[in-house]
């Protein structure tokens, strides 16, 4: 396809038109996509939500019933609440024109075509000074420096190469550094057109279908969460509608006893549904969660995904990326040690001294950077190496041919000159000629080089030592390379080879990349944050698992584990083995107590403070030959090294599988599956790809997880206390309408408003306030609703609230003052009476002390008085319902409908006895309090159990 386009383009010399390949699979119109349903739906049909569907029936009832006052409160929050949430969905639904990301774009000289026509297979230019792409893009000829924080995370510039002229058909994440994605900032472009600048590229996918449309589909439509709050809290609903309906069938027979006409009769029956069942109950709960998201908010962590705040208090393990996470980002050349098959020369701690040759060429050449207003622009890593190295870098500018013909007629990418003469007198600049740029999954990179005239065409690569010495001819690899690597990556060094060739210019990447000379080692620094040894200790004194996944060696990985906190200096790490399959070879498995040490048997198989440490390679051999080991390896597993960026996603996912709780952080693009698989994700870069993870962290060490982990297990008890207190308000509730029910009579419409409003709405909303708690216990809240504590302790609450009613209407009935209602009328109809206002006034009680009742503290939270909003709001309501009880004024009793209880000492008997309920339901709430979980509900194995069958 793409060769196609580029022998149309040549043919018509440079003007640059719109061609469309009909029966191309990318061209299928973004109109017709089955992916994104959401967008061809009005924004007001989404509002169809079941809870207002719910309300506007329960809206209908109380108006047909009269209940003026209430209905309209209900109605007047309910558009509120639509109107934000159709302006939520009206903002968010905007990201369909995300396509219109720049005005025009210029695809000849005497054409242009606004960027939101484009479709796959058009053929475009990239201007020299750069652009924001509108599209996904094939690069076809030229070069282009491109930031794709965006999308990955890390603010390093990326350099794109077009595609190699190879056959083969195209994949965007196979051929990721041939490829410019939507969204991302081209920076600079150059060496696509002979004389000008630019370069040229094929448009592959717009819209939803781009990197950036998948990426915004992913928030739009995220995974759903399987955490079981939020599921037994639906099962909860259905739980208290069944409730509903057998208070629906007792209202109905004792109802009929009565002259009750048969309309009002169904409408009781169904007030009853509204009242077990509060629409409000989802929104009260998530209350919790949005006092956190502020909290979080203000100490810099942000978070796009509210429920997993929740389901962050309910993490069991936590793995961390290591470099620019646990580790400094930026790293130190320590020095560079020569090496050939006779062996190691000495450790040169300054590069400036090695004499001219291929390993000052190589540390010089082999890199991405490029130039920006003068100004190097690239990785860290390569930047620092330059910089040891002395050497300029020179770009040529625009159309300029001179650096084409100082060396040799070949077209130059860049040029390195050596710096002054008295440290280098024999070096010569060097011209890149070719650059194959750096690949996580292969774990190198590789130019080609000519010296001027043209003449010395050499090619340099640097990578992972394995890799690179894996590529190198076996008799010029040192016999202790893996020893001195083995030394270097154990006290802590970021290690990186070299090797060179020469060969002609022009030959493909695999071409380049074989029968190498090895060159030696770079050896880097790479210190571990002051933070991360702290947070580490924190986590594990919490009984919080920490595992580290890294690409880097894993001898470099376990000294990092060492020095942070993840193994301690008493605990042994065994390091797992396992090869896959071959022609001569069965599949293998083995342990070993140190790197290409000494095999774990016999005498280690008694082995119990142990981590398990393994790489990338050994991963995959793992999970495809040996997976019923799979789950011990995983349970014990402290250090995994190597890991390309789809192995960290993978990990994620099987620890998931082994009911962990799995939570990600990290810093880079390499991270982003893992973080967008993992329950709780953690980005450390305030790139756009934050988006890809729930939290991102403005801070750039791990200090977020421990407040994260706090304010998560604060969230869920909050959400949990709130749960209950929604319930037991609808019992309460429940319970008074059954008992007046039974009685003739009923709660009046401004008694109604004033418990939801006044007091169970205050309650509601102030109760979650309270913070977390300033340690991380070891302990894990509970998060199941159904769990036979959280039942028993509903069941029997409600009890004690149904009894204490019944107990405020018997002792009305038995005062001797006591007037009976009159029995031929019902309902709302004989207001005042005695046994409304007696069950109005213990019930209002009630209300007040099981918010206290069920309001978490400590571990989780902090104590109750922190709290000082709830602490007031509490104060001022109880004593507003012991004015309502003990001294009301006329215009309250008279508004309420309560009956004037001329006897003191009757009313304080009320007092008293809703004093006594509120002992009985607080002594009842601490036998009954829902146990907690350890850090760990499966029996970690032994290092016996790992190694045998």
């Amino acid at each position: 396809m793409f060769e196609g386009l580029r022998y149309v383009w040549m043919a018509r010399k440079g003007a640059f038109c719109r061609v469309r390949f009909k029966a191309c699979s990318l061209c299928t119109p973004l109109s017709l996509s089955p992916s994104i349903p959401l967008f061809s739906l009005p924004p007001s049909l989404q509002v169809l939500n079941p809870f207002y569907v719910f309300q506007v029936f329960s809206i209908a009832l109380w108006l047909t019933d009269s209940y003026y006052y209430y209905a309209a409160c209900i109605v007047i929050i309910s558009l509120i609440s639509i109107c934000l949430s159709l302006y939520e969905i009206r903002r968010v639904s905007d990201t369909r024109s995300m396509s219109r990301l720049m005005p025009w774009l210029c695809l000849s000289e005497e054409d242009s075509l606004s960027s939101v026509e484009l479709v796959p297979g058009d053929c475009v230019l990239i201007p020299q000074e750069g652009l924001l792409l509108p599209c996904d893009a094939a690069l076809l000829a030229g070069e282009c420096m491109v930031n794709e924080s965006m999308l990955t995370g890390e603010s390093v510039p990326v350099m794109k190469t077009p595609l190699p002229a190879a056959g083969g058909r195209y994949s965007p994440e196979a051929q990721r550094r041939h490829t410019l994605f939507c969204g991302t900032q081209c920076i600079q472009a150059k060496g696509g057109r002979p004389g000008r600048g630019g370069a040229i590229a094929v448009v592959t996918s717009t819209g939803f279908f781009t990197a950036k449309g998948d990426l915004v589909s992913s928030i739009l439509y995220p995974q759903p969460i399987n955490f079981r709050f939020y599921q037994d809290a639906i099962k909860f609903l259905l739980f208290l509608g069944g409730v509903a309906l057998c208070g629906t069938v007792y209202s109905i027979v004792i109802l009929s006893r009565t002259n009750t006409t048969w309309w009002e009769l169904v409408i009781r029956a169904l007030d009853i549904v509204t009242i077990v069942v509060p629409p409000a109950l989802p929104a009260a709960i998530t209350t919790g969660t949005i006092y956190a998201q502020g909290r979080l908010k203000r100490e810099g962590v942000f978070c796009i995904s509210p429920p997993r705040i929740n389901i962050s208090g309910k993490v069991s393990l936590f793995c961390f990326d290591k470099t620019g996470t646990l580790t400094e980002e930026g790293l130190d050349v320590w020095g560079v040690m020569e090496g050939s098959g006779a062996g190691f020369s000495e450790l040169v701690p300054d590069p400036r001294l090695l004499p001219q040759g291929p390993m000052l060429s190589a540390m010089a050449c082999c890199h991405s950077v490029a130039l920006l207003g003068g100004e190097p622009l690239g990785d860290p890593l390569e930047l620092k190496m330059i910089e040891s190295t002395g050497w300029e870098l020179e770009e040529p500018a625009g159309d300029d041919k001179t650096l084409d013909s100082e060396f040799g007629g070949h077209r130059v990418l860049a040029v390195m000159r050596p710096p002054a003469p008295q440290l280098q007198s024999e070096s010569v600049a060097v011209a890149l000629v070719q650059r194959f740029p750096f690949s996580s999954s292969l774990q190198r990179m590789s130019v080609v080089t000519v010296a001027p005239e043209g003449q010395s065409s050499l090619a340099f690569i640097k990578g992972a030592p394995e890799m690179v010495a894996s590529l190198c001819l076996r008799e010029s690899v040192p016999a202790q390379f893996s020893n001195t690597l083995r030394t270097f990556a154990s006290d802590g060094f970021r290690v990186l080879a070299l090797g060179y060739k020469t060969l002609c210019v022009g030959v493909h990447r695999g071409e380049v990349e074989r029968d190498m000379q090895f060159l030696g080692l770079l050896v880097m620094k790479n210190l571990v944050k002051p933070e991360s040894a702290e947070v580490i200790t924190t986590l594990r004194l919490a009984h919080l698992r920490t595992v580290m996944v890294t690409g880097d060696n894993v001898l470099t990985a376990v000294n990092v584990a060492r020095t942070c906190g993840m193994v301690g200096s008493n605990e042994r790490v065994i390091f797992v083995h396992a090869t896959p399959q071959t022609g001569q070879s069965m599949p293998s498995l083995r342990f070993h107590l140190g790197e290409g040490g000494t095999e774990a048997t016999g005498l280690y198989q008694g082995v119990i403070n142990y981590h398990l440490a393994i790489n990338g390679k050994s991963f995959s051999a793992l999970c495809d030959h040996f997976p019923e080991y799979l789950p011990k390896v995983l349970m014990r597993g402290t250090v995994y090294a190597r890991m390309a960026p789809e192995q960290k996603t993978q990990l994620v996912t099987e620890l998931q599988k082994l009911n962990y709780r799995v939570g990600m952080c990290g810093d880079g693009a390499n991270d982003c599956g893992a973080l967008r698989a993992a329950d709780v994700g953690v980005s450390l870069s305030e790139a756009e790809a934050s988006v890809a993870s729930p939290f991102t962290s403005k801070s750039d060490n791990i200090s977020c997880v421990p407040l994260l982990i706090r304010e998560g297990r604060c969230s869920l008890v909050t959400s949990f206390s709130l749960f209950k207190y929604m319930a037991l308000y609808s019992l309460i509730q429940f319970s008074s309408v059954l008992i007046l029910y039974t009685e003739k009579t009923n709660l009046a419409d401004l008694q109604f408003l004033f418990f939801d409003m006044v007091l169970v709405t205050l309650l509601a909303i102030v109760m979650g306030k309270g913070g977390p708690s300033t340690e991380l216990h070891p302990q894990r809240p509970p998060a199941s609703l159904l769990a036979l504590p959280v039942l028993a302790s509903l069941t029997l609450h409600t009890l004690l609230l149904i009894l204490g009613q019944v107990s405020a209407l018997l002792i009305t009935t038995s005062q001797d003052w006591f007037v009976p209602l009159n029995s031929t009328m019902s309902g709302a109809a004989n207001l005042p009476n005695l046994e409304d206002t007696s069950v109005f006034d213990l019930s209002g009680y009630q209300y007040i002390i099981m918010a206290v009742v069920v309001t978490k503290g400590y571990p989780y939270k902090r104590p109750l008085y922190y709290n000082v909003v709830f602490v007031c709001v509490l104060l001022v309501l109880f004593a507003l319902m012991s004015w309502l009880v003990l001294a009301p004024v006329p215009f309250l009793r008279k508004l309420l409908k309560l009956y004037n209880i001329p006897d003191m000492n009757f009313k304080i008997l009320l007092v008293a006895l809703a004093s006594l309920n509120f002992v009985f339901c607080f002594l009842l709430e601490v036998l009954y309090a829902e146990p907690t979980l350890g850090p760990c509900s499966k029996n970690c194995p032994s290092f016996l159990e790992v190694i045998s069958c």
